[in-house]
């Protein structure tokens, strides 16, 4: 009888390493992303989007709250939408975002990169990617 052996780790190695604050990451961006879209969705509806959208402009509006968003609607005061404030939600909404993905990105790309090199490739690929779309994201925010 073959007997397998315990693979949890004994109290003295348990702790707060890189991986557990990984996953503390990813666990609170996706927080993040939800309390935002439920932000920016209560916002448009506070700001009189019940009346001016419908439901599929609302939720546009709330997954990506930059006033291109409301400019093809019937609102007719585009002014309340293109706020610094709302600039600075969707700002945060899109790198808490991307960082999240590009994270998740980097997870299941080393469960199947066996090696350290490939893997590192990866990631600074990945990083590479995150901080040109990032870049390229608040360019479009914040200029149009």
């Amino acid at each position: 009888m073959n007997r397998s052996e315990s693979r949890s780790l004994p109290l003295t190695k348990r702790g707060l390493n890189f991986e557990m604050l990984m996953w503390i990451f990813t666990r609170l961006t996706a927080l993040a992303m939800y309390a935002l879209i439920l932000f920016a969705i209560i916002g448009a509806l506070i700001m009189g989007a019940r009346q001016d959208m419908n439901l599929a402009d609302v939720l546009r509006w709330g997954f990506m709250p930059n006033s291109p968003h409301v400019q093809s609607t019937d609102v007719p005061d585009l002014g309340p939408w293109s706020t610094p404030f709302w600039r600075i939600v969707a700002s945060g909404l899109l790198l808490i975002a991307t960082a999240h993905g590009v994270h998740g990105l980097v997870v299941i790309a080393d469960d199947y990169i066996v090696t350290p090199r490939g893997r590192n490739t990866v990631r600074g690929i990945s990083i590479a990617f995150m901080l040109m779309m990032s870049f390229i994201g608040l360019y479009v925010i914040w200029t149009s």
